[in-house]
């Protein structure tokens, strides 16, 4: 496809369903093994921790829907990007765009793609101890992403009917066969729980959901946007809710509260309990499967917001060209796999994602928050319109400041570190748009 200029242009080739799996990839990582151990140190009472777990849906739910309105209104590449720029300016929209690359979507890719060799050590151990294993999962990946929709559509699809395969099964088994532990009532604390920690359990809760808006940054190669991007990000977000209210049901249900307190292995342990021996092979499996199908849809999305920065001129130009074959933000895609393999060698991908992972939060209100801009500036409403406006973006936005208000507050050493990364970008902004009008 080309513009009318004959200038190469993305494809609109993907459907609905193509959207929602962009969106359930995306989110869906190991994460939802290991998070479940985390809130419930912070958040002792099973039924508060599911019903933290169901709030976050709840909000991730209603996040999709202004998104999916904002998307409807604004096919475009590059999703929150788009919509900060619109109602918030340069700076704000480029700010998301840089810390997406520094650490969002690179960060992560380069976390799934050493898990992964983790993971693979286990079935060829050696393999984890080389990062070069690592590197290549990436490169691959990119290189398959970078050579048009068609191919890279087949393997993600592929991957994420893998993945959802082993996650219903994995519960639908635990359910069947797997009593509850004896001590499980009397062992679960059920003492009081306070605002300030239940705002700081919904940090991470809100970080294994990060995702759920994924459909909107390939919205410029969706077709029929205003209908299937829409429908998308409602099928997907709906999928993950279910999986990990689920498996979180499954762990209490599964692993004795004392054991499930502060575990970074989770799944694992549930695992153990469900399969003995084989338990590790499995996961292993699993694991493998999973992690792949997150960094493949992250290799999709991310490179879309690099692409739409770069066609502002707010970014390296080079990462605005489209591929006059495969019509893909090739250079994009190929940028962000060498800062994710850089980041493998450095070791530094832990600390990027656990100082900005409030600033995605931030980000992900502000974007929605933009939907009242758009509301009072009377644009054409001859599209899609989230259900529960005013009250549910409201919301959203409310309590994704508070989230952030609360972490400055009770975790001032990381929320700082991440305003750092994100301020380091601010002298790249103003380089790149130098001398540009309005700017």
């Amino acid at each position: 496809m080309t513009s009318s200029s004959g200038v190469p242009a993305l494809d609109r080739r993907l459907g609905p369903l193509d959207a929602a799996v962009i969106v359930i990839s995306n989110v869906i990582g190991v994460g939802i093994f290991t998070t479940p151990g985390v809130i419930a140190a912070m958040l002792p009472n099973p039924a508060v921790m599911l019903g933290v777990w169901a709030f976050g849906g709840a909000l991730a739910f209603a996040g999709a829907l202004a998104y999916a309105e904002l998307a409807a209104r604004r096919p475009q590449a590059g999703g929150e990007y788009v919509y900060l720029r619109e109602s918030f300016g340069g700076l704000a929209a480029f700010l998301t765009g840089w810390t997406s690359f520094v650490a969002g979507f690179s960060g992560a890719i380069a976390a799934g793609a050493v898990g992964l060799t983790a993971y693979l050590d286990r079935l060829l151990p050696g393999v984890g101890r080389n990062p070069a294993i690592a590197i290549a999962v990436i490169a691959a990946l990119a290189l398959v992403h970078a050579r048009g929709l068609g191919p890279g559509r087949v393997v993600q699809n592929a991957l994420t009917v893998l993945k959802v395969g082993a996650l219903v099964a994995f519960v639908a088994i635990g359910f069947l066969v797997a009593a509850p532990p004896e001590s499980m009532a009397v062992a679960a604390p059920r003492g009081p729980v306070h605002l300030p920690m239940l705002l700081l359990a919904l940090v991470p809760v809100m970080f294994s959901y990060s995702g759920w808006n994924a459909a909107v940054y390939v919205a410029e190669e969706v077709r029929n946007p205003s209908r299937n991007v829409p429908l998308g990000l409602a099928i997907g977000t709906v999928a993950v809710v279910f999986l990990y209210l689920s498996l979180n049901a499954l762990y209490l249900r599964v692993v004795p509260h004392i054991a499930l307190t502060g575990a970074v292995n989770v799944g694992e342990a549930a695992a153990a309990r469900l399969f003995g021996p084989a338990a590790a092979t499995v996961f292993a499996i699993v694991a493998i499967v999973i992690i792949l199908s997150s960094m493949s849809a992250m290799t999709v999305a991310g490179p879309r917001v690099y692409f739409a920065m770069a066609r502002d001129g707010a970014f390296l130009p080079a990462a605005a060209r489209v591929h006059p074959r495969y019509h893909t933000p090739a250079v994009a895609i190929v940028g962000q796999a060498v800062w994710s393999a850089i980041l493998v060698l450095s070791g530094t991908f832990d600390q990027l994602l656990t100082y900005t992972g409030f600033a995605i939060i931030l980000f992900s209100a502000l974007a929605v928050l933009s939907l009242f801009f758009v509301r009072r500036r009377g644009e054409d409403a001859k599209t899609f319109r989230a259900w529960g406006y005013p009250w549910a973006p409201a919301i959203f936005s409310l309590v994704g400041f508070a989230i952030v208000g609360n972490t400055i507050v009770n975790a001032p050493l990381p929320a700082f570190a991440g305003l750092g990364v994100m301020a380091a970008g601010v002298p790249l902004y103003w380089w790149n748009t130098r001398g540009r009008p309005g700017r």
